[in-house]
């Protein structure tokens, strides 16, 4: 269970109404199975030794003897397992019958969860036969074992403090205030729903949303297992619609009248850094006990999604309606900055790039906005020593096609004048040499907006900021930097999704001309035959590995061991561990090093989770220590 996975199914055995023998040796059978598979946590249907449709078969009380045999069968079967599992069995107290989840780990029955809402409408008669789990916890005497039973229980692993297990059954989860609620808040991070949810029209979409939304607003992994084949189809159908939900996302589902298996991977680890940073999610263990249980840890390889671009939407809808959003949010951001500025024009450092290209129509979006005139947009384009032809025409194609004011400043001069100042060769290719000519860009750029009564766009995107791959006081800086909140794997797809409904077709060529331009800030000179000399990837590595990478580090504070582990789940099919692992190391001596950079940064809209802004979402030292991340660095390979 290193770095907080753990292997999780929900399955639904076949079954026969009211035939306990049968349903235990299916049980067995399927969790045996499951931990074949590595699983460690299995969760079955409610009441799944007797059948959920027995009726008043309920209160016979030779199938309740039956079902309680049958657990004791199951636990004797199991005790060398290495899995926690939760069975829907039926329990006597008192005279009165519980619908209850038992929750069974190494051959001991570890607690009794009842049923706390017990529907009694349309098809439900649930009343008839079961009672509503008691307000306080008590000891019970079941399956030869003396357990608590209650709601408030909590089963906590002890090599594993992460795995917190809670369950409750069905219809608990439907109600207005489900025990999930408070199971969470009391530290439950895995929820167990033992159901039998009937199949009716639009239910199965439904039973997504509601899974799924739970797992998310509390914060939790979601297990829902679902009766299915064998129930009583007297009135009702039964599908085995199983579902693992995690933060909102679902994880893995058994389609309704399907295979009756769900299995994946679920990250604790996330759910204990989701709720360490959200403040209202307040913890309140108040009447609940912990109960402890054993796993051995184990290293679970990953099957579950884990997407290689994390900022970006794999399906192309969902992607094309992200993208569109964006752009308007950041199109919205600087037309407020403009208007609220009175600034007469939006000037631009306009390269033939990514980022002055996704800048640049911005710009344009947000003067349809404040509906102005494109010629209020001041496209500058600033060659140098290392302009290529190919990236100064395609600045000036997409200047005319977009129908902004364009304007060419050739600094070779400025720049050799300035380092005649102090005293560099201009054949000497050094952070200088490049810092200079970035350096003067931005002067000329800020003298421009003086000038014209306007205000410099920003250009420069989140990747950039993270790793530092800006010009201190070069382009680093701006007056509204719109780009800030995008990773550069994500401004590729807004850019290309600007190509696919751009105006004209000579629109739509330069934009994808200039996806297929190699990043670079052109400031060593171009090779013999004129080609970009400086390619940025090749210097500080694949934008695709360390958006991964920053995603990981800031939206859930991960380590570098479980990040490492996830890309190699995620990239390994594109990179050899060795490389994977060289720029992750890369990546955080950039991170730590560079923070002074961003402790001054422009304004800049946050579009997305991640973000590096100091007034925002990060605020560290500028010379804080990366000692501890180093140190776990050091242990892989």
């Amino acid at each position: 269970m290193n770095h907080g996975f753990i292997r999780a199914c929900t399955l639904s055995p076949a079954l026969r109404v009211a035939d306990c023998p049968y349903n235990t040796q299916m049980t067995i059978e399927a969790l045996q199975k499951a931990a074949a598979d590595g699983v460690q946590l299995a969760v079955c249907p409610e009441l799944g030794l007797t059948g959920y449709t027995c009726g008043d078969l309920f209160l016979q009380q030779p199938l309740q003897r039956a079902a309680e045999a049958g657990l004791v069968q199951i636990m004797q079967a199991t005790a060398e397992l290495d899995l926690v599992a939760c069975i829907g069995v039926p329990v006597p107290v008192d005279g009165k019958l519980y619908n209850c989840a038992a929750v069974i780990c190494h051959g001991e029955l570890l607690g009794l969860v009842p049923k706390t809402f017990l529907p009694n409408y349309s098809e439900f008669y649930e009343k008839r036969h079961y009672n509503r789990a008691p307000a306080a916890t008590r000891t019970v005497n079941f399956a030869g074992a003396v357990v608590p039973m209650g709601t408030k229980l909590l089963f906590q692993c002890a090599e594993m403090p992460a795995f917190c297990l809670a369950a409750e059954i069905c219809e608990d989860l439907w109600a207005p205030l489900p025990p999930s609620t408070s199971h969470a808040l009391a530290g439950a991070t895995v929820i167990a729903n033992l159901s039998c949810s009937d199949e009716t029209v639009g239910k199965a979409e439904y039973r997504r949303q509601l899974v799924s939304q739970q797992s998310g607003r509390l914060l939790c992994a979601y297990l829902y297992a679902d009766a299915g084949h064998g129930e009583s189809t007297t009135d009702m159908v039964f599908s085995a619609h199983d579902l693992i939900c995690e933060n909102g996302g679902i994880l893995a589902e058994a389609k309704p009248f399907g295979d009756a298996y769900a299995c994946t991977e679920l990250d604790l680890g996330r759910m204990v850094s989701e709720r360490c940073r959200n403040t209202s999610f307040e913890l309140n263990d108040e009447g609940y006990t912990r109960i402890p249980f054993h796993l051995p840890v184990v290293d679970v390889a990953l099957t579950r999604p884990i997407s290689p671009m994390p900022f970006v939407p794999a399906d192309d809808a969902a992607r094309a309606e992200r993208c569109e959003l964006i752009l308007e949010m950041q199109a919205d951001g600087l037309a407020k900055r403009i208007k609220h500025a009175w600034a007469k024009t939006a000037v631009i450092g306009i390269s033939g790039g990514l980022d002055s290209c996704l800048a640049l129509l911005v710009a344009v979006r947000a003067m349809k906005k404040l509906g102005r005139p494109m010629t209020d947009v001041l496209a500058v384009t600033m060659p140098c020593f290392g302009t290529t032809k190919r990236t100064r025409s395609n600045a000036e194609i997409l200047c005319e096609e977009l129908g902004v004011s364009f304007q060419e400043i050739n600094i070779a001069n400025t720049v050799r004048s300035h380092f005649a100042d102090i005293g560099q060769s201009e054949t000497c290719y050094d952070v200088t040499f490049e810092n200079g000519q970035a350096r003067v860009r931005t002067l000329e750029l800020m003298d421009l907006a003086n000038r014209t009564g306007g205000l410099v766009v920003g250009t420069g995107d989140l990747s950039e900021l993270a790793l530092g791959w800006a010009t201190y006081n070069g382009d680093h800086m701006s007056m509204y930097g719109v780009n800030a909140g995008i990773p550069k794997t994500l401004v590729r797809h807004i850019v290309h999704y600007e190509a696919d409904i751009a105006a004209s077709e000579t629109l739509r060529a330069c934009l994808l001309d200039i996806l297929d331009t190699p990043v670079s800030p052109e400031l060593l000179p171009a090779n013999e035959n004129g080609e970009i000399a400086q390619q940025t990837e090749s210097l500080v590595g694949p934008y695709e590995l360390h958006d991964f990478y920053l995603y990981y580090v800031l939206r859930f504070g991960f380590g570098p061991a479980k990040i490492y582990k996830m890309a190699k789940a995620a990239l390994g099919d594109r990179y050899s561990d060795e490389v994977l692992l060289h720029w992750l190391k890369n990546f955080y001596r950039r991170f730590f090093i560079q923070q002074f950079k961003r402790s001054c940064l422009p304004d800049g809209p946050k579009v997305g989770s991640v973000t590096l802004s100091p007034r925002g979402d990060w605020r560290i030292p500028s010379d804080a220590c990366a000692a501890v991340w180093n140190e776990e660095l050091a242990t892989l390979s």
